[in-house]
């Protein structure tokens, strides 16, 4: 039997722009993310925001903001949200995950996070190591978007946002595992299979 409770019904979806770049002159970057909810409760959702760097994984506020001078969190008419980050330096350049999470309802789709945006500040003559990073970038976004999703999965059995945050970094190392390791035995199976 099903709770016809409103909360119960919840569900969300989050949308995040793929691309987003920034002049080299640009000292603050606006990350937009907009969500829409459906059978959800009227309480504001919490908003989180992570980001994934070329070998760590980072959470900036969830929903506080780790560092209040160089992350603060906008909440604009019409379930927009931006990320406004100031201070900006090619430092910064990684892929951005918005995440809304209506913690007072169970079910599953009630927490979800967008795909991430990839941000690119360009250097002022070096401007041939962008196309690189939007290709890592790109790739990122596409090993780890699934992964993701499981995010607020987690979020609903731990409460503390540092502990998600582990929590979904170490999901990513073993699935990063798990497909480094099962590629030889592929490549194993194929070869027998021809002997025979």
């Amino acid at each position: 039997l099903f709770s016809t409770g409103a909360a119960d019904s919840c569900q969300v979806t989050v949308t995040q722009p793929r691309f987003q770049e920034a002049d080299y002159s640009t000292r603050t970057a606006f990350l937009p993310c907009a969500f829409s909810a459906s059978g959800c409760s009227s309480s504001p959702p919490q908003v989180l925001w992570f980001r994934f760097l070329t070998n760590k994984h980072e959470d900036l506020c969830t929903p506080g903001c780790t560092d209040d001078q160089k992350y603060k969190v906008h909440l604009l008419p019409g379930n927009n949200i931006s990320l406004q980050i100031n201070d900006l330096t090619v430092d910064d350049n990684a892929v951005y995950i918005c995440g809304i999470a209506f913690s007072d309802s169970s079910s599953p789709h009630s927490k979800q996070a967008g795909d991430g945006t990839v941000l690119t500040k360009t250097e002022k003559q070096h401007s041939n190591g962008k196309l690189i990073f939007m290709i890592i970038a790109s790739s990122l976004l596409f090993l780890y978007s699934t992964t993701v999703f499981t995010l607020f999965v987690v979020y609903k059995k731990i409460s503390s946002g540092r502990k998600i945050f582990q929590a979904i970094a170490q999901e990513l190392q073993k699935q990063r595992y798990a497909e480094h390791c099962r590629q030889p035995d592929d490549l194993e199976d194929d070869t027998v299979y021809q002997n025979r």
